[in-house]
């Protein structure tokens, strides 16, 4: 009897092993392809924390400010600006991934809902390319605390669902938000490979927007890809573009295109003309390190004579002039200035 227990134990055992090892080897559910509307996200990541929004997307000496403020009123930055459970977005993925995984586009448009454009979806088929937008990330919606951390969480919450390539992961605006996916893709080079900016962008070195630290803004120069989409009876925007262009190149950014859309104002990307600019995005073009290493040197020794300048104001006590030249430097250096911009900031308290 005590045998046929030990048997039956056994066997019982054997059954319960082989019932977890079939459990486990169930393959999960794949993730749904198509349009998925009103989606919740429920995945926070490192990139969305304030403290790190802040240090890549303010001026340094902006930083200071805010963390000063704080300090005096004894607050503290919340690690996240944003509750995912009330968030919505519109995810569209097309329903065969490429061999080596999906491209992304994170997009951030000027209006209040999530949408995808209409037929941006045989586009983004074609190039197997992953489309996703927030909601309540308008013009009128606040930069750093919702229009920024919102393309950013969706990024990561994508990339945490899907197969997709990190060297095709794009950001994307039209119009305002064009203006968005230019600061995100200068700030946020580890994360997006790229823009493509529809209608929209800014000048480096105005402070808006701030050049990042400089280990972002060598690998944005290093390993990013601009592409313009812009109407040609745009005239604004099409001058905004030529100033952004030459601003790059100047901050050694060379490898970026300008698509000009014929018969189209001040208008969304018809899919002809996404067709386009996806086409120009994947590509890359090759890189002069001789080039950038002389562009960056001319920058470098610009900005130490700028702080060399700043210490000598500062150490004859000219406390107004050094004030203002020290604003002028981190307006146009940003990032590339710290620490010492700072330091010479705190010595004049």
């Amino acid at each position: 009897m005590r045998l046929a227990r030990i048997a039956t134990t056994a066997w019982m055992l054997l059954l319960a092993v082989f019932a977890a090892v079939s459990l486990h080897s169930v393959p999960a559910a794949p993730a749904p392809t198509g349009l998925q509307q009103d989606l919740v996200f429920s995945d926070y990541g490192p990139w969305s924390v304030s403290s790190e929004l802040m240090r890549r997307l303010l001026s340094p000496l902006a930083v200071a400010e805010v963390q000063e403020s704080l300090a005096r009123s004894h607050e503290r930055l919340v690690e996240q600006s944003l509750d995912l459970s009330t968030e919505r977005f519109v995810l569209y993925v097309p329903p065969r991934a490429p061999p080596h995984g999906y491209g992304l586009l994170v997009f951030v448009p000027p209006w209040q809902d999530a949408r995808l454009p209409a037929g941006w979806d045989a586009v983004l088929d074609h190039y197997g390319m992953i489309y996703v937008s927030a909601a309540r990330s308008g013009n009128d919606e606040n930069v750093i605390g919702r229009r920024e951390p919102l393309a950013l969480l969706a990024a990561y919450n994508v990339l945490h669902r899907y197969p997709v390539d990190a060297e095709h992961v794009y950001v994307g605006g039209f119009s305002g938000g064009s203006h968005i996916a230019m600061r995100l893709a200068l700030a946020f080079p580890d994360v997006f490979r790229g823009a493509l900016l529809n209608a929209g962008s800014d000048a480096l070195g105005t402070g808006v927007p701030p050049l990042p630290p400089a280990d972002l803004l060598a690998r944005f120069q290093e390993s990013s890809r601009l592409v313009y989409v812009t109407g040609e009876h745009d005239g604004t925007r099409l001058a905004m573009d030529t100033d952004s262009q030459q601003s790059m190149r100047r901050w050694c950014m060379f490898d970026l295109d300008a698509e000009v859309t014929r018969g189209a104002s001040h208008e969304l990307a018809s899919p002809a003309a996404l067709t386009g600019a996806l086409r120009e995005l994947l590509m890359r073009s090759s890189r002069d390190p001789q080039k950038l290493a002389r562009c960056r040197a001319d920058i470098s020794q610009a900005l130490a004579a700028q702080l060399q300048k700043a210490q000598s104001l500062v150490d004859g006590g000219k406390r107004e002039d050094a004030q203002k030249l020290l604003r002028e430097i981190d307006r146009r250096y940003g990032g590339l200035a710290a620490p010492k911009s700072v330091e010479l900031q705190a010595a004049l308290r």
